[in-house]
């Protein structure tokens, strides 16, 4: 069966990784002011821009049913016999709900809810396309993805709060705290939703190395075949940094990725978290 991969745009990959995994996508859109734009469009220094100029956080909108029936026809009518599609965790928007009413009107479209978000989605996206790749079954491959989701580590660094509270997935108490202390927050993907991880104090650089840290501690069974570093925006030597602390405990393949506007219209600027499968390397 000719099977292709498909995900929304929260997925944070660029085009040539899209293309080197054989993964479509189907974009969101964001609301800023009173235009709306398709997630890729507009990038995340377009966001913050504009919250800074405006003091208003951009709104994003998931998929709809219609945006879906036309991406699932449009793969068929290209020659594809089967879809796997991913979508953001059901706990986070309403993406998978849509995809998975439109999917029973077709044959052999299989929608994951992928439980995570950004590119945690991709480590799943691609270990599929692998296993097509290597011509395993349709089934099979829904099978083994949805066997590796509990172990799908999710995290990231924030600068601040502030956005989260702007969308209403933080506290006024939380709020506040972290802003009077400087707090920099970890926020982690647990059960398909964020959750609040530990706090550090200081600049960027050290932040990010100590959450890298905490994060190798927490979740010590990697698969070094692939770890994402993905970031709302970075300072150049920061990101080298986490690169090379990757590296230091042995993965294999380190790749940098921009999150894309949806991801970054809640996480905000100098946001940076390290995506891997905590499930060893025997994959």
């Amino acid at each position: 069966m000719n099977i292709v991969i498909s995900a929304e745009s929260t997925i944070d990959l660029p085009t040539e990784i899209l293309e080197q995994y054989h993964i479509r996508t189907v974009p969101f859109s964001i609301v800023m002011g009173e235009k709306s734009y398709l997630d890729g469009v507009v990038l995340s220094k377009d966001l913050f821009e504009f919250t800074e100029k405006t003091g208003k956080l951009p709104k994003t909108s998931a998929v709809n049913e219609f945006q879906y029936r036309k991406h699932f026809q449009k793969l068929f009518d290209e020659g594809y016999e089967g879809i796997i599609h991913f979508s953001l965790s059901s706990e986070l928007s309403c993406a998978y709900q849509n995809a998975l009413k439109v999917s029973k009107d077709f044959e052999n479209v299989y929608v994951i809810d992928s439980r995570t978000l950004s590119t945690g989605i991709a480590l799943q996206a691609i270990y599929a396309s692998k296993l097509a790749e290597s011509g395993v079954r349709i089934s099979e491959i829904v099978d083994r993805v949805k066997s590796r989701i509990p172990f799908d580590q999710a995290s990231f660094s924030l600068e601040s709060v502030n956005y989260l509270y702007k969308g209403g997935r933080c506290s006024m108490l939380a709020h506040i705290g972290a802003n009077l202390l400087h707090l920099k927050p970890v926020i982690i993907v647990k059960n398909g939703k964020m959750v609040a991880g530990k706090k550090f104090i200081g600049n960027m650089k050290k932040v990010v190395l100590q959450y890298v840290d905490e994060i190798l501690k927490s979740f010590d069974n990697p698969d070094h075949g692939l770890v994402f570093i993905t970031y709302s925006s970075a300072p150049e030597e920061v990101l080298q940094a986490a690169k090379s602390r990757l590296l230091e405990v042995g993965f294999k393949n380190v790749i940098p990725t921009l999150a894309g506007g949806t991801i970054s219209c809640h996480c905000g600027p100098h946001c940076l978290g390290i995506l891997y499968f905590n499930d060893g390397d025997n994959h």
